[in-house]
């Protein structure tokens, strides 16, 4: 299945698009049973420019040129991942999918995310708040697995998900 959106790395122009993004996702996550994943600002403008910097900010963009969805994801290792309470799939090289916010002008941009990321690697991880019921959801439907649980370089918990293609 082809993504709807046209995928690429945010720049530093795209911040004034993005930012509220966040926003609006941190209201998002509030009003939906999930007031702590996000909190303090988070992620603030200056964990974007890193991700920028690094090539690991990627946006959604529709055919009418308008950003619908920015995301993190760095292929390599997590720091947070190596060591889980569970069992990873598998111990081969992987993609993870951080920090997904939408602008809201289209249904099912996170499904279509990981499915660009599939097109980077079929090894994928993620994690997410045990409150954050949402995204759990769209992990499972695109046949994540939950694995166990994570913790955050703060030693805050997180749920830990893994997908590999079966060849």
């Amino acid at each position: 299945m082809a993504t709807k959106l046209k995928y690429r790395n945010t720049t530093i122009d795209d911040l004034p698009a993005v930012m509220p993004m966040y926003e609006n996702a941190r209201r998002f996550m509030a009003a939906n049973g999930n007031p702590n994943q996000w909190i303090a600002g988070y992620p603030a403008v200056e964990h974007i420019r890193a991700d920028i910097e690094r090539d690991a900010s990627y946006v959604g963009v529709t055919p009418e040129g308008e950003i619908a969805v920015v995301f993190s994801f760095i292929i390599g290792e997590d720091p947070t991942y190596t060591v889980i309470d569970g069992n990873w799939l598998n111990d081969e090289p992987y993609g993870t999918i951080h920090r997904i916010a939408s602008a809201g002008i289209m249904r099912n941009v996170g499904d279509d995310v990981i499915e660009f990321c599939r097109t980077l690697t079929d090894n994928l991880r993620a994690d997410t708040h045990h409150d954050n019921h949402v995204m759990q959801h769209l992990l499972l439907r695109n046949g994540f697995k939950h694995c166990g649980t994570i913790h955050l370089l703060d030693g805050r918990p997180r749920l830990a998900y893994h997908f590999k293609k079966i060849k």
